[in-house]
């Protein structure tokens, strides 16, 4: 028989019965189940912050940094990117595909993006780009 000290000393884990620790990645399955969906429900933006996140593997604060000169020259989207790392500070490349070369095209030609710009650029004034917890909810949120 437990007295009331040994109940209330007693504590379930935190993390008991939940997934903790790193997520498994997506199933090629899954990626283009995300691709198709976003397409069909025409979010520019979200298809070519989805197929940049996929292509680049750069964590959501480089990726909401990104300029459009670092994706593009001219009116025409890079194969290969070179972004410094704001953690590391060192330099990763990474190749872009012709679908996410098309869908960072049409997102930079329908928000009528300049080579200076956030190629994420935030709807608050006081923030020139996605903020990390605004990307979090957009990726979410789908």
């Amino acid at each position: 028989m437990m007295n009331t000290t040994q109940i209330r000393n007693h504590r379930e884990p935190w993390n008991k019965g939940k997934l903790v620790g790193q997520k498994a990645p997506l199933k090629l399955r899954e990626i283009w189940a995300i691709r198709i969906r976003l397409q069909l429900s025409r979010k520019v933006r979200d298809l070519a912050l989805f197929n940049l996140a996929i292509d680049s593997k750069l964590r959501a604060c480089d990726l909401v940094r990104l300029k459009v000169r670092d994706v593009s020259q001219g009116s025409q989207v890079l194969s290969r990117a070179i972004v410094e790392q704001q953690k590391s500070h060192q330099p990763v490349q990474f190749e872009i595909t012709k679908l996410t070369r098309d869908a960072v095209s049409d997102w930079i030609e329908h928000a009528r993006l300049k080579n200076e710009n956030y190629l994420f650029p935030s709807r608050i004034k006081s923030s020139p780009h996605l903020s990390t917890w605004q990307y979090a909810r957009i990726i979410h949120s789908g």
